[in-house]
């Protein structure tokens, strides 16, 4: 008996990305699991890109159609005022929560409270 063939189609990420609600919620998820990999930010909003016109974005960061495919494929490498544009374009906005115990880099120690029975001793 043959084993019947097996095929797969495509995944494309753009092909979800259907509503304002998808995309804020993808780019979260982006952003919570991999925020500090710059490269794959820029993919993800060539997802987000490619899931509207890409064409109509382009013009209106001021880019060409192929050089934002470019600058936001995982081998690009955008510049910050690029991808405030594409952000601004998208509808989107960028912003910045703390990092639980740290600040400026080091961790911070939480000052030690003292209740009025250790403070009387």
């Amino acid at each position: 008996m043959a084993k019947a063939k097996v095929t797969y189609s495509r995944y494309d990420t753009a092909d979800y990305l259907r509503t304002e609600e998808d995309i804020a919620l993808y780019m979260e998820a982006v952003m919570e699991e991999g925020g500090d990999d710059a490269n794959l930010i820029a993919h993800a909003l060539g997802d987000v890109a490619r899931a509207r016109n890409m064409s109509q974005l382009a013009r209106e960061v001021g880019m060409t159609r192929e050089g934002l495919y470019k600058a936001l494929s995982s081998e690009g490498n955008p510049s910050f005022d690029t991808i405030m544009k594409v952000t601004k374009a998208l509808g989107l906005k960028l912003g910045f929560k703390p990092i639980r115990g740290v600040r400026g880099g080091r961790r911070v120690r939480r000052p030690v409270r003292h209740t009025s029975a250790s403070a009387s001793r």
